[in-house]
């Protein structure tokens, strides 16, 4: 498929507009091109599938700002890379019956676009999923392996979802795909009973791939609202199938609905980041709202209470409130307690410190941060300090405050929260 080279229009900005295309088309379809080389060729070869695809949006940035973007970019790629993973193995032994058996592999046509609304249970980034939470791979390694392969996840990002070392994330890796050649684990949607058991994994993977996508630990933007649509997309077609639907699906697609919701208030038209109490509630959104109100109501069915149950439940004590003062506090805290015993995650207890200074003031909220603030997960996230310095400010310490503020930049975070902060340092300043 050769790019329309002849259209002055198609190309458009060409220099600006190509490497925003290209990084769009690598976060909302390499997934599926990865997904898809790699039901062809086999899991074991998924750094051929991996490399291929990477190939291929290498060669549209190369190619595209001079030849035009092609009226299906996604079609374009996928077929690059198909060409680079026969290139690859004509080179090695036994080639003639490999290149049979790709020849009349599976090869549909990838749509342009992703359908929110596909209720196709066998898409190819699905089954990748369930393959790569197969449980003869290890746990965390299922984790960055999915991320990795479906959510187009750089190492990096893996490793900040995880609060650990790029190093280890990589080692993780590297674990998985051998343990997928020696066992022989295959690109399959496994059968009922199996599916079933894979399910939590698999739910936990949509969750960190809309939470990267819902604050970006790195970058020019607060949100990726198309790594959050993938993984909307994704919980509902789990939701839409006896065997992978239930009240853990239900609260966690009633969760990413209902925070997906907030998009449109916080930021501001400038892109920069509204907090709570800033935001506009009338430009969040209603159909959303609506909607997972819907499935949180779903999920009750049952004596499960996941922790989806309870991030949903919070969800909704905000979306329902007419303003941020009136939130029943009293009712977030007890949601952040019960999630505390269930997780006990540290972020859960930093979540929990905002809740009760809510409640019982500034004071209050320093002295439960004390208690979390030496823990090792927290050290590099940039909330703690920010969190602490915004306590400060409250008491009317703009000094402390701001010492707070700075140690919070040191860290890493997204371009928008750094202005954030930086904004934060000069109020105190100003106090000051």
């Amino acid at each position: 498929m050769q790019p329309n080279a002849t259209n002055p229009d198609r190309m458009g900005n060409s220099e600006q507009s190509v490497p925003t295309i290209v990084e769009h088309l690598f976060r909302h379809e390499s997934g599926r091109l990865v997904s898809n080389l790699a039901r062809s060729i086999g899991l074991a070869r998924l750094d051929l599938a991996e490399e291929a695809v990477q190939d291929a949006l290498i060669q549209a940035l190369r190619r595209w700002p001079f030849h035009g973007i092609p009226q299906n970019p996604t079609g374009w790629l996928a077929q690059v890379a198909r060409n680079r993973v026969i290139d690859i193995l004509r080179r090695q032994t036994n080639f003639e019956k490999k290149k049979e058996d790709f020849a009349h592999a599976r090869m549909p046509e990838l749509p342009r676009e992703t359908d929110l609304g596909d209720d196709e249970l066998a898409d190819d980034q699905l089954a990748m999923i369930f393959a790569c939470c197969h449980p003869l791979i290890p746990r965390d390694a299922r984790i960055a392996l999915t991320l990795k392969s479906v959510g187009g996840f750089s190492v990096e990002e893996i490793a900040k979802a995880f609060f650990a070392a790029p190093t280890a994330i990589a080692q993780r890796l590297v674990r998985a795909k051998k343990r997928i050649k020696e066992k022989g684990i295959s690109l399959s949607l496994p059968d009922i009973e199996e599916k079933t058991g894979r399910l939590d994994t698999v739910l936990r993977v949509l969750y960190l791939i809309f939470n990267e996508g819902y604050t970006a630990h790195s970058g020019d933007r607060l949100i990726r609202r198309d790594l959050c649509a993938e993984a909307i997309r994704l919980t509902s077609l789990l939701s839409t199938r006896a065997e992978t639907n239930g009240p853990k699906t239900q609260a966690l697609l009633a969760l990413l609905l209902l925070q997906a919701a907030r998009f449109p208030g916080r930021e501001d038209e400038s892109g920069e980041l509204l907090l709570l109490d800033d935001q506009d509630r009338n430009r969040w959104d209603r159909e959303l709202i609506r909607r997972g109100l819907f499935h949180l109501g779903e999920s009750a069915c049952g004596d499960d209470l996941s922790e989806y149950h309870l991030q949903a439940g919070l969800a909704s004590l905000h979306v329902t409130a007419p303003s941020v003062d009136a939130v029943d506090w009293k009712a977030v805290l007890w949601h952040y307690d019960r999630l505390l015993a269930i997780s006990h995650s540290p972020v859960v207890a930093l979540n929990r410190v905002v809740a009760l200074s809510r409640i019982e003031g500034p004071a209050a909220g320093l002295q439960a941060l004390a208690q979390i603030e030496n823990s090792k997960a927290l050290q590099n996230y940039y909330l703690l300090p920010s969190t602490k310095g915004d306590l400060l400010r409250r008491l009317g310490q703009p000094a402390e405050a701001a010492e707070e503020f700075k140690r919070a930049l040191a860290t890493g975070c997204s371009t928008p929260e750094m202005r954030f902060l930086q904004r934060r340092l000069q109020e105190c300043s100003a106090d000051g």
